[in-house]
């Protein structure tokens, strides 16, 4: 059976890999790893044929470990039980280096049959998911690995590929090659940042070619056949797909509802409806928010009845929810009360708990002032009295502004009457 030309091509070292200069570019964090000889725990994340696979053999091939190779839709406990056995033999001496694709597949049971040998450095292993990890790897495997995301790769990262593959495939058959002005830009527009479909569609152009017997011509009206679906799934003008959710996101958050449309049938065009689905719901508490806090439930609801229906029916409810958040009211209150209140948390200022706050109901002999002191607020009038809640290193932090919608400076009279009150 013949190799299709992505595997022909595969780069050999790191300098040939495609793209991901946020993780193998000079001084970057995996390009270190690597260098340094020793092989952690990893989890690669991230679509499809952007070089995980690669990068992950790479690493094999110049480490000592003898490489054993799983794909989570296919494995199995005898699988893993397998490989697990070698490590008390010669081959595992060195330690065992076990890439598993598609970890996302295998369930909790097996990914813990893993675990003990991951914890005594028996089997290292490398692991790649296109799911996010941190909801479909088991935590302990998580909690002993270290997590890289890989990314679409960038249109200007692909031409060369896409080059040098026309470049193999011209030499292979003892041919001449004429690629007619915009076919590169064109497949590497149209890939949405998968180095292995721009490489599979330069096979599928070459097949599809006119040929002589001297030469091959390459024409952009059959480049455009071939690739009509794969540019639909990102953008038909050639934007990436990560940027059509973003032109979604900031659209909406600018209140331009036909704009939010226009992106939202972009994706729906393409199929991509998960997507869209839960941008929408991130939206609803990022950009909308306590200014109309119903939005998210109605949103929910939507995206529920969208998942149901499938397309084409799924655009009526997608569309409602888009238009909903569009024409809202905005408030970005939540998200930046969250994340100053996480900023304190990541900087260790934490501070223990308010006395009155602890789950005690006695003291010890040790404790120099008895009692617990906490103090009901619904048995006072309002339902609210005043106390201290924050810890010592904290009091007086202001996480939450309150937004100039109505419905938050509702609240915020409500609350400024009764604690100015009893203040």
């Amino acid at each position: 059976m013949p190799q299709p030309l992505a595997d022909r091509i595969r780069p050999a070292n790191i300098e040939e890999v495609v793209g991901q200069k946020h993780l193998l570019g000079a001084d970057k964090p995996l390009r270190r790893i690597i260098e340094s000889g020793s092989v952690p725990n990893m989890i690669f994340y991230g679509p499809s044929g952007i070089g995980k696979t690669t990068v992950a053999r790479i690493i094999a091939e110049n480490s000592n470990m003898v490489l054993h190779k799983l794909n989570g839709t296919t494995a199995s406990i005898a699988d893993i039980k397998d490989i697990i056995a070698r490590t008390d033999t010669f081959e595992g001496m060195n330690g065992i280096l076990l890439y598993l694709d598609e970890i996302q597949y295998l369930n909790k049971k097996q990914q813990q049959s893993l675990l003990e040998y991951i914890e005594n450095g028996q089997i290292t292993l490398i692991a790649s998911t296109t799911e996010n990890p941190y909801f479909y790897v088991y935590n302990a495997i998580i909690s002993r690995s270290t997590v890289f995301e890989f990314k679409p790769v960038e249109p200007e990262e692909v031409k060369p590929a896409i080059k040098r593959a026309f470049g193999i495939l011209a030499e292979e058959r003892g041919l001449k090659l004429q690629v007619e002005n915009g076919v590169i830009d064109h497949i590497a527009l149209g890939c949405g940042g998968d180095v292995r479909k721009s490489l599979n569609t330069v096979e599928l152009c070459v097949l599809a070619a006119d040929n002589d017997g001297e030469k091959l011509v390459v024409r952009m009206d059959n480049v455009k056949a071939l690739t009509q679906r794969s540019n639909m799934r990102y953008d038909r003008d050639g934007d990436q797909h990560y940027d059509i959710l973003s032109a979604l996101q900031k659209s909406i958050r600018g209140s331009d509802e036909n704009a939010a449309l226009h992106y939202a049938a972009r994706l729906m065009e393409a199929g991509d409806i998960i997507s869209l689905s839960r941008r929408l719901l991130v939206i609803a508490a990022e950009d909308i928010g306590l200014a109309y806090p119903q939005a998210i439930s109605i949103v929910k609801s939507c995206v529920d009845s969208a998942m149901q229906l499938g397309l084409p029916e799924a655009r009526i409810p997608l569309a409602q929810a888009v238009i909903l958040l569009a024409t809202a009211p905005k408030s970005n209150s939540v998200i930046m009360a969250i994340d100053e209140a996480i900023a304190d948390i990541q900087k260790g200022i934490k501070g223990d708990f308010p006395r009155n706050l602890q789950n005690k109901h006695f003291d010890g002999d040790d404790a120099q002032v008895k009692g617990q002191f906490y103090l009901y607020p619904h048995n006072f009038p309002d339902h609210w009295v005043q106390q201290q809640y924050l810890p010592d290193e904290l009091l007086g932090r202001k996480y939450y502004e309150y937004g100039d919608n109505k419905n938050e400076q509702a609240a915020k009279s409500y609350w400024d009457k009764i604690k100015n009150k009893k203040g």
